[in-house]
């Protein structure tokens, strides 16, 4: 392989996280492809937004924030959320993707996935901020998972974001391979 002079971007494809923020009275909906959950004990997760985003700063202000995940029928959405700014458009308005008020955190309605987050640390890393939450609340459709807590991909399309407004499907028709190693046991 031959080095290179600048860096490669390569952390897709990938789920796309919608985070959702309210604060003084308007609601705000941004993609974020960069995002990770933390900490079961307590359950924490995180997501970095770049500081000149809207949503930052309504973040910052409020607190808190929502993780969506939304099935790829919504990749329409995801997409849109994520390349218009909630400064110049109200994207409550803008886009037909039903949404509610959970005491003070929005909810889109067609997530299987959500959680209700409450900053806990703020982590600067480059040209974005790992915004860290605490989650408080979780929110999901059951019959999109298994007994087991996996997926259900008999019920379940989610979308994969391949880069470059493109996103692939992983559904049931994807192979799942179980890998049960013998040296599992070892913790690395």
């Amino acid at each position: 392989m031959k080095r290179k002079d600048h860096v490669k971007m390569h952390s897709y494809p990938g789920m796309v996280a919608v985070v959702g923020v309210f604060h003084e009275g308007k609601v705000n909906f941004m993609a974020a492809g960069w995002h990770a959950y933390l900490s079961t004990a307590p359950p924490m997760y995180g997501v970095a937004i770049g500081r000149e985003r809207h949503t930052y700063d309504m973040v910052k202000k409020s607190n808190q924030f929502t993780i969506n995940f939304l099935p790829f029928d919504d990749a329409g959405f995801i997409q849109y959320s994520g390349t218009v700014s909630g400064a110049e458009v109200d994207k409550t308005l803008t886009y037909d993707q039903p949404w509610r008020m959970e005491e003070d955190f929005p909810l889109l309605e067609r997530a299987y996935l959500a959680y209700e987050c409450r900053v806990h640390q703020i982590v600067p890393t480059g040209d974005h901020d790992w915004m860290i939450g605490n989650i408080e609340g979780c929110h999901y459709k059951e019959e999109k998972f298994l007994e087991n807590g996996l997926p259900n991909f008999e019920d379940l399309n989610i979308p994969l974001y391949l880069g470059r407004s493109s996103y692939v499907s992983l559904n049931d028709e994807v192979e799942i391979k179980e890998v049960k190693d013998p040296l599992s046991f070892k913790k690395s």
